[in-house]
């Protein structure tokens, strides 16, 4: 269906010929970024690219996965809303979005697609970190930027954009050892099965777990990033269990929460995500014992992946690897209208802004927005 939307396969071969020789890989050049404040090296040795500038307008596509859950929803109206801005649009001559599903292959082939069609960049939230290998080198050959963001590539021909995703793992892990210094029981709702996100959080969690030298038992259930999912899993967890004594869920917070109320399970200590719902949770029951660190990455991390690929179009320099900052407040700082709002949806992650990159959404600006495929 995708192939159909892109024309003819000969002609966008020719198209993607010629573009290779009009823009050819980047250069490897000493730092810093173009935008350093924005644009932050993962580390000391990160490698800083410097692509041949490119005239705009540009086409840039948006190649999602998984959509089901309320993470990938908003990040798709926060891609929209942006590229809507009118000092980005002005630099784009189409955006397009394709969600696929939890289908490798589908993700793969429409990248595929988006390269035989000659875009400019392709942005991607990738379904596996391992399996892209021909297609980014199909991208490299055809001069395409390839931006991964939030799952990213295992690559270093491609940019990748992300927070510390097994340092949040961490940060959970060290919240529950502070409030369970002895061990204990400990329920963690895992996110999509294959995803980096999932394979590095879930081992931040374990590594910082077993450091401590205490007696863990940890019980895995999947929730998918997803309320109604992390809800029902939470819920078969405790008629199965019976207690636990600490939580740490990588998203649906608010429907684990929801599910230890509907129990009738006592509050615990619980490391998660930053959901507007799992946050009002935090605030209203702290007295009660749900002690909560909630951090993460808004899905605004989609428009810093599109604001690097504009800045390697225009050959400005930046990290093969940009590293954003976490979104962090932990029991007791939880301030009504500043880091959860007690009016907006519980779905809506909160700290979806990066104000180094100039990056900043209302609620209202990005909920206007569809997730549909464009």
């Amino acid at each position: 269906m995708i192939k159909s939307l892109f024309g003819g396969v000969a002609a966008a071969t020719l198209f993607t010929m010629l573009g290779s020789t009009a823009f050819a890989e980047p250069e490897i050049v000493s730092g810093p970024a173009a935008e350093p404040e924005c644009f932050v090296p993962w580390s000391a040795d990160t490698k800083f690219f410097k692509y041949p500038a490119k005239e705009g307008p540009y086409r840039i596509a948006l190649a999602n996965g998984y959509i089901a859950n309320t993470w990938r929803i908003q990040m798709i109206q926060t891609a929209k809303a942006y590229a809507a801005q009118p000092e980005v649009a002005a630099k784009l001559k189409e955006f397009k979005v394709v969600s696929t599903g939890e289908d490798v292959p589908a993700q793969i082939s429409a990248i595929n697609n988006f390269i035989d069609s000659g875009y400019d960049a392709i942005v991607v939230n990738a379904q596996n970190p391992t399996a892209f290998a021909p297609v980014i080198k199909r991208a490299k050959d055809a001069g395409v930027v390839l931006v991964a963001f939030d799952n990213i590539l295992d690559t270093e021909d491609a940019i990748n954009v992300n927070v510390d995703q097994k340092g949040l793992g961490v940060l959970w892990a060290n919240w529950l050892a502070k409030h369970l210094p002895e061990g204990g029981k400990v329920l963690e709702v895992r996110g999509v099965a294959g995803t980096s996100v999932d394979t590095d959080r879930h081992n931040g969690i374990h590594e910082t777990f077993a450091a401590t030298g205490k007696n863990w038992e940890v019980v895995e259930v999947l929730g998918k990033w997803d309320d109604p999912t992390a809800q029902k899993a939470t819920a078969d967890a405790i008629a199965v269990h019976k207690k636990f004594d600490g939580i740490t869920a990588q998203g649906g917070d608010t429907g684990v929460v929801q599910a230890m109320i509907d129990a009738g399970h006592p509050f615990v200590p619980f490391g998660g995500e930053t959901e507007n719902g799992f946050r009002k949770f935090c605030s209203m029951h702290a007295a009660d014992g749900l002690k909560c660190s909630s951090a993460g990455t808004g899905p605004a991390q989609v428009a810093v992946a599109i604001k690097t690929a504009i800045a390697a179009l225009e050959g400005a320099v930046v990290p093969q690897s940009v590293k954003l900052p976490l979104a962090i407040v932990e029991d007791p700082n939880f301030k009504e209208g500043e880091d959860f709002y007690p009016d907006q949806s519980d779905n809506f992650f909160v700290g979806n802004s990066f104000p180094t990159c100039g990056i900043n959404f209302s609620a209202q600006e990005i909920m206007g927005q569809s997730k549909e495929n464009q």
